[in-house]
């Protein structure tokens, strides 16, 4: 971009006070903002200089005058943008200053902002940059001073990414996690659907940034642009250090969130009978304090540590903002307090395989409550979350699965909430000497006794599925009620013996 340029971007509404064509044909390397008096130190070889005038004042005018201008010339300024707002014209001695020191001059309207001739600069300039190699094109200074200002008064993400692309023709910018959850967007940017983003964070379309912060593969954060060149590769480099810097004081924040989770997290697996002290741990996770609520609970282990399970389960839970919820850790699981009127469960559904997605090799599971009224059932809620999980963890053994305690409708499943040891002490004492398969003849018995009760004690459907004779069948059964003491006639002897063969 060229300094003639400025003239005729429509808006701004510039106008020549003085300078020739060789002085207009100069290129433009930058922009500075100031109203120093002297403003060497500021200024870069190549800069156009935007300034009020506010150092100028009618007494002692000429040796402010060329203490600025003449700055401006040893720097290798290209012109001076001069605001007409605080004097309603450009001076006579500023402008004979600028043509001694061979310094184009232009006037700026009082309407016009220089934060819009800014912008307007670095939008046609990285246009023209764009035509050609530009790996390390940087963030304008004017606008990493602005990135700080704004990251200490604690602005968004959402308003850093806007002035940090702004340079750049604010092309659409997003703040993803690793599962596709919008962290922030610019204006220009679409709402993203989460399976969409991380489509998209997988793919080779665009730009996108880890952010190099200390996190799990569960809630890394990526700066991504998604039309190739929007900014250019050392600049976005740049914005993502700006976003961990705001990454820190987000995970500083979020501390104290913490702490109170785990608070109510031990209170409901362990506190004892201390209803107030749960309810003040509660009270003390704001929007929690009044239920209903439910009670997730996820597997730790060999693949996920329980604070990591923990990330895992916080990243999902975030996809169903505005729901409230606390996590903690147990020694073997991450449990979520959240408030819910029961419909958790489908909820988490939708971003479980994304969650997943961030780390395919693990398996998440999970196990949802009912929903508690009160806090006292809080605890029971807890009890069921655990089966739920145990029953995830029996029907999917080698994929992730969330599921609710009011799914286990049949036998089978609610014998996948006992534990696996309670399990095989109750197979083998219901089984007797047919739980050790030894001699051969006993699993043929076990076989039989699981066809039989398949089809409901029926003899000659059991003989016909087993391609028998129905007094082999019968002879078997007997065999079957003599080594395990049962009666087969008996309903409540059939349960003992069916449960018994789930339970193996």
């Amino acid at each position: 971009m060229h300094v003639g340029d400025l003239l005729r971007i429509e808006g701004l509404d510039l106008a020549l006070v003085w300078g020739g064509e060789n002085l207009l044909n100069q290129a433009v390397g930058g922009v500075t903002a100031t109203d120093l008096e002297d403003p060497t130190r500021f200024l870069r070889p190549g800069d156009i200089v935007l300034s009020g005038l506010v150092w100028w004042t009618a007494t002692d005018h000429r040796a402010r005058t060329e203490r600025f201008v003449s700055a401006l010339a040893e720097s290798g300024a290209r012109a001076l943008l001069a605001g007409e707002e605080t004097h309603g014209t450009v001076p006579a001695d500023v402008v004979d200053s600028c043509r001694r020191h061979g310094i184009a001059i232009l006037a700026v309207p009082a309407h016009t902002n220089f934060r819009a001739i800014t912008e307007a600069v670095y939008r046609r300039q990285w246009g023209d940059l764009s035509r050609r190699p530009a790996d390390h094109f940087a963030l304008p200074e004017n606008v990493r001073g602005e990135l700080g200002r704004l990251l200490d008064h604690g602005a968004d993400a959402g308003e850093l990414l806007e002035c940090a692309l702004a340079p750049f023709g604010a092309p659409p910018g997003y703040l993803l996690t690793s599962s596709g959850r919008t962290i922030a967007r610019t204006a220009a940017a679409p709402a993203l659907p989460a399976a969409r983003a991380a489509e998209h964070l997988r793919g080779l379309t665009g730009e996108t940034l880890r952010l190099q912060a200390e996190t799990t593969p569960y809630d890394a954060w990526y700066l991504h642009v998604p039309r190739a060149g929007g900014a250019p590769p050392r600049a976005l480099h740049e914005i993502a250090e700006v976003m961990v810097q705001h990454r820190r004081h987000h995970d500083h924040g979020h501390a104290a969130r913490r702490r109170t989770g785990q608070e109510l997290i031990a209170r409901v697996d362990g506190g004892g009978g201390d209803i107030g002290a749960l309810t003040n741990a509660l009270t003390s996770c704001g929007a929690l304090a009044e239920g209903p609520w439910q009670v997730v609970v996820m597997a730790s282990g060999a693949q996920l540590t329980a604070g990591v399970a923990a990330q895992a389960l916080t990243e999902a839970l975030e996809h169903l903002s505005p729901t409230a919820f606390a996590v903690g850790t147990t020694p073997t699981e991450a449990v979520a307090v959240v408030r819910s009127g029961g419909e958790t469960t489908a909820a988490l559904r939708a971003p479980w395989p994304l969650v997943h997605g961030c780390r395919p090799e693990a398996l998440l599971h999970a196990g949802v409550s009912a929903p508690a009224a009160e806090p006292t059932g809080l605890r029971t809620a807890l009890a069921q979350a655990r089966y739920a999980l145990a029953a995830a963890q029996h029907d999917a053994p080698t994929s992730s699965r969330v599921t609710d305690v009011g799914e286990l409708s049949s036998l089978d499943s609610l014998l996948a909430g006992i534990p696996a040891a309670v399990r095989t002490v109750f197979s083998a004492t219901t089984l007797g000497p047919l739980a050790h398969g030894e001699p051969a003849s006993h699993n043929r018995l076990l076989e039989t006794l699981e066809v039989f009760l398949a089809h409901n004690c029926s003899w000659a459907r059991t003989a016909e599925a087993m391609h028998l004779h129905v007094n082999t069948v019968h002879y078997r059964i007997e065999r079957v009620q003599d080594l395990t003491g049962r009666d087969l006639s008996r309903l409540d002897h059939k349960l003992d013996l069916r449960a018994a063969l789930l339970c193996r």
